[in-house]
């Protein structure tokens, strides 16, 4: 099964709805990057699927080939989620329409998509992350899920 490339737009992506949650525990971490793999295996994708808490690793799972190049891409989206506190993938089409954007920013920095911020009361709290296919359809991925998380 072939997966069709998505395409997003700065103001899409600008007026995604925020992962906002009253709390988010460890079990909750489990439970949304299994409904990422459920995603990762239902479209036959090559992905592996992060969530983290804080800065420790809650939920990992690397389906496909993936493995720790993939982990280590991840790392890089997580700083920019981090430093902006919004999407990678955001943060990659701000980048592109205005370089500036990374100014004083080293490489580690990955402007790719695939890692969303979660918030509790307003304070980013954790990311889910995704690395393995186009960084479109990782995003789409962890954005999928995590809608599926809220239902």
């Amino acid at each position: 099964m072939t997966h069709a490339e998505p395409t997003y737009t700065l103001e899409q992506l600008g007026a995604e709805p925020v992962a906002e949650f009253a709390s988010f525990t460890r079990d909750d971490a489990a439970r949304l990057g299994e409904m990422a793999v459920a995603l990762v295996r239902e479209r036959e994708l090559n992905l592996a699927i992060e969530v983290h808490i804080g800065d420790e690793l809650a939920y990992r799972a690397q389906l496909g080939s993936t493995g720790q190049p993939n982990a280590d891409v991840i790392v890089g989206k997580r700083l920019v989620v981090k430093h902006f506190g919004h999407s990678s993938l955001l943060g990659r089409f701000k980048k592109d329409a205005d370089p500036s954007v990374a100014e004083g920013l080293g490489p580690e920095y990955k402007f790719w998509g695939g890692s969303i911020p979660l918030f509790a009361n307003g304070e980013l709290i954790g990311t889910l992350s995704s690395s393995g296919e186009s960084d479109v359809v990782d995003h789409e991925t962890i954005a999928d899920a995590l809608t599926r998380f809220r239902a």
